[in-house]
């Protein structure tokens, strides 16, 4: 077996491990990049260890440390206490409400993953306390929470911006965000109405009032919410209007926090998402190791036999769909698949390789709210005692592995020429 072809089994078996165990993909990546690299490639350690993304690692550690700050003082919790309120009872735009803030709230900086850990236990409580199915609900702020989960200021949307840049399309990042939210919203509108979410609309408002789902003091804003909020305020405005680096910035808005006393640093490291930072940065040097050895070329052949111009965006967008429904998407699917898309470009002919990428990156998020996912697991988890929990577990289930078809769809009518 050749390099070429071994590196794209070590990036198989990664794949696999990441489906079936639940070893941290990153390790073993980092792992099989150095047997691979050193000893069949020939590649000193040093320039293995030159595929770690320092510059995406601080970033990603930036932006997750300030939003964990802000989630730990409550300052996110009392935001979606305010947004509920505003329905005012009225059954068929909660869920609706929820979807709005959930992609409004993942594209400030949370991402998705950290949004829908915010808002499924308290929507799903909602659901439940407002007699509103809990399928409807999942789907709403599953599908929400992934809308913004690809903006400039969200760690996977930084993940993505990075790859992109590194492969020749940068400058893309508001286009790729928006291409997202639109799919996001059309699928999950779509599935609240076709589903029945009509029918809340000439209901009561339930049991009780959605914001009853919460503490009574979880509304009251104080002064470490009000300079949390400024901070965040100030971050995005300055990453837009001034084109700061946004993990920098991050890291100056958390020491502001800290000092300020708005929030404990030791307390929101312990809380940050180590092990899906470990992920990306783990499967990125193993991807460098794979472009070195020309295994993404020897990939991107494969591919490109079985690939039409007319049908290309559908096929990469179910493949990478049927991934993920099992995988990770930023830590593994993404940094696994987008470096393809400019090779795939040129062998198929006629695709731009930001139709292919956006195709990778909106079908592999639209399967996200199965069970078998994060956010999906995390709405489960988090549904009322009245539930269902198998039922809502299989209708998940469906919606997510239907999903691959719908994603190819949408990428087909999209950026398909």
């Amino acid at each position: 077996m050749n390099v070429a072809a071994l590196s794209v089994a070590a990036l198989a078996i990664a794949i696999v491990l990441s489906c079936v165990t639940s070893l941290n993909v990153g390790i073993v990546a980092i792992a099989l990049a150095w047997i691979v690299g050193v000893y069949a490639g020939g590649m000193s350690v040093n320039a293995v260890m030159g595929g770690f993304p320092g510059q995406l690692f601080l970033t990603l550690a930036g932006v997750t440390l300030l939003f964990t700050l802000a989630q730990a003082n409550g300052t996110l919790d009392r935001l979606a206490h305010h947004a509920v309120r505003l329905c005012r009872g009225n059954r068929g735009a909660v869920p609706i409400m929820f979807f709005l803030f959930a992609a409004a709230l993942a594209s400030i900086g949370p991402g998705n993953i950290a949004t829908a850990a915010i808002m499924a236990p308290m929507a799903m409580a909602t659901a439940g306390r407002m007699a509103i199915p809990g399928f409807l609900m999942a789907i709403m702020v599953g599908n929400g929470s992934n809308a913004g989960s690809l903006s400039p200021f969200a760690p996977t949307g930084i993940i993505v911006t990075g790859l992109m840049a590194r492969l020749g399309m940068g400058g893309f990042e508001w286009q790729t965000y928006l291409y997202n939210l639109v799919a996001h919203a059309l699928v999950a509108f779509s599935g609240y109405f076709l589903f029945g979410g009509w029918k809340l609309f000439a209901g009561g408002a339930g049991s009780a009032g959605g914001a009853d789902a919460l503490p009574d003091d979880a509304g009251t804003f104080e002064r470490q919410h009000w300079i949390t909020l400024a901070v965040i305020a100030l971050l995005i405005t300055s990453v837009i209007v001034l084109q700061v680096n946004v993990g920098m910035a991050a890291f100056a808005g958390a020491v502001l926090l800290v000092l300020l006393k708005c929030g404990d640093d030791r307390e929101a490291v312990r809380k940050m998402p180590w092990n899906v930072i470990v992920m990306v940065c783990g499967v990125t040097v193993l991807i460098a190791v794979l472009e070195k050895a020309e295994g993404i070329d020897l990939i991107v052949s494969q591919i490109a036999r079985f690939a039409t111009p007319k049908l290309a965006t559908a096929e990469v967008a179910f493949l990478t769909g049927l991934v993920s429904v099992y995988s990770s998407t930023s830590g593994v699917v993404l940094p696994a698949f987008l470096p393809m898309a400019p090779g795939l470009s040129a062998q198929i002919g006629g695709v731009a390789p930001f139709a292919i990428a956006t195709s990778m990156n909106v079908g592999g998020h639209l399967v996200d709210v199965s069970p078998l996912s994060t956010i999906g697991a995390l709405c489960i988890a988090a549904a009322s005692a009245s539930e269902d929990t198998r039922a809502l577990f299989n209708k998940l289930l469906a919606w997510g592995l239907g999903m691959t078809i719908v994603g190819a769809l949408v990428c087909w009518t999209l950026f398909a020429r």
